[in-house]
């Protein structure tokens, strides 16, 4: 690959994804996209990306090729299927998987695609479309040293800041603490905002108050955002976060800890809130 600017491969351009994509491409690297339904492609036509018909002819022509599906099992199907990433990667290419799932498939991942000398690393994002359209996505990272620095200028098109954490599942299990912790938040802001009503205080006036107090939170600030109530949320997330919260369940549970149950309590709070359990 010598000094050549990298090709980029892209897999994943739904609301978070999508934003990513154009960025990469908009930002001087030959891309390359595919998608199971060609619609979900029609918004690049006025980018410079090209399309391709398979993950693996997307590899062919791709010295990084990025992950942003939902799931394990899609990261899974997409990399080792018939036709998945895999079956087109050359020796020296990298994978990242920004998606969030467990560490342990991306140390899988890694024991097959390491017969093809093919590096992964995990760099699961946080931020939303948003963040990635004005760069400022958070990348949190796991992997060799080597390939995370190879991909960095790639990531610096969306994403800042970009911290590497530690080897392979390192960025995954942080995304999960994190998600752990919003989630926890949630529960405590809500149920400070109804024990707030109950004393007579508006929820919007004491919502405004607390975003410029010191105990402002993002959790709350969704909450706020969205009429005071979790509905939203409960919608457009609240599997994904029944998810992230049983994934980090088991990581705890499988090093032997405890489970702490000041954060796990106030998660699962949160989501009974939103009619879940994990």
């Amino acid at each position: 690959m010598g000094g050549a600017v990298m090709r980029v491969g892209f897999i994943g351009v739904g609301s978070q994804g999508g934003p990513m994509a154009r960025r990469i491409a908009e930002g001087g690297y030959p891309t390359t996209l595919w998608a199971r339904r060609a619609a979900s492609l029609e918004p690049f036509a006025d980018t410079p990306a090209t399309t391709a018909n398979s993950p693996a002819e997307l590899a062919e022509r791709s010295d990084l090729v990025c992950l942003c599906v939902v799931g394990d099992a899609d990261v899974r199907e997409v990399v080792t299927g018939e036709s998945g990433v895999l079956a087109g990667m050359a020796p020296g290419s990298i994978i990242a998987i920004h998606s969030t799932v467990h560490p342990d498939t991306c140390r899988e991942l890694a024991e097959l695609s390491a017969a093809q000398q093919v590096s992964i690393i995990d760099a699961p994002v946080s931020g939303g479309g948003r963040a990635a359209e004005s760069g400022n996505l958070l990348v949190m990272v796991g992997g060799a040293t080597e390939a995370v620095e190879r991909c960095r200028p790639v990531f610096a098109t969306y994403a800042d800041p970009i911290v590497h954490l530690g080897d392979l599942g390192a960025g995954q299990a942080t995304k999960l603490l994190n998600n752990l912790l919003f989630t926890a938040n949630l529960a405590t802001a809500m149920s400070t905002l109804t024990l707030g009503k109950a004393l007579g205080i508006s929820p919007d006036r004491l919502g405004e108050v607390i975003t410029h107090g010191t105990a402002n939170s993002f959790a709350l600030g969704r909450i706020t955002s969205a009429g005071g109530t979790l509905d939203r949320l409960a919608y457009h997330a609240g599997d994904l976060l029944r998810k992230d919260v049983g994934l980090v369940a088991r990581l705890a549970e499988a090093a032997g800890i405890v489970e702490p149950g000041i954060v796990f309590g106030a998660a699962d709070a949160a989501l009974t809130m939103m009619d879940r359990s994990r």
